[in-house]
């Protein structure tokens, strides 16, 4: 029981110390596919994990939090905008036409950005495995369009700090910097 306890303990050390380290090196800026972002000040960097996520941030407010995720594929990969668009929908509790929904066409740079929102139950969870129920949720996309492969970036958390973080997540993407 003692070096279990003893284990426990230097488990929570080694985190604690990893998460200041972390906090120290958080960048500025970081890059996914080929678009490079800026990240929001008040926003934490997060190791992203699983190994799919290529950047991962979290919005802490008044004692809420909300996940920002970057994904990136390489070139033909994670699907097509509007199979992607299906499946964040399809990942609330609610029908479709409940969840107040809309997607916006728009630009970041020279590329074609999708937004997407949609508001209701969101079901939390890796594909597959078990999901947790968050009510009164919201969830911000955008899939930045790119020959060397799209980026797909999901927030998802309570509906109120999203909606707090929407004009935030928006410059970040429609400032992103797109390049070799």
């Amino acid at each position: 029981m003692r070096s279990i306890t003893l284990v426990r303990s230097l488990l929570l050390a080694a985190a604690l110390a990893a998460t200041a380290v972390n906090a120290a090196e958080a960048p500025a800026s970081f890059k996914v596919g080929e678009f490079t972002f800026s990240r929001p000040s008040s926003w934490q960097w997060v190791e992203p994990s699983p190994p799919m996520r290529k950047a991962q941030l979290k919005v802490a407010q008044g004692g809420q939090e909300a996940e920002v995720i970057f994904f990136f594929f390489g070139p033909g990969g994670g699907g097509g905008t509007q199979a992607n668009i299906d499946r964040w929908l399809s990942q609330f509790k609610e029908p479709r036409e409940e969840l107040k929904s809309k997607t916006e066409q728009g630009t970041a740079g020279s590329r074609k950005v999708t937004h997407v929102q949609a508001e209701g139950t969101y079901m939390s969870g890796m594909p597959g495995g078990t999901k947790t129920a968050q009510p009164n949720a919201m969830l911000l996309g955008a899939i930045l369009e790119s020959e060397a492969g799209n980026v797909f970036i999901r927030m998802t958390g309570p509906a109120k700090l999203v909606a707090e973080s929407r004009a935030e997540f928006r410059k970040m993407i429609d400032s992103a910097k797109a390049g070799n």
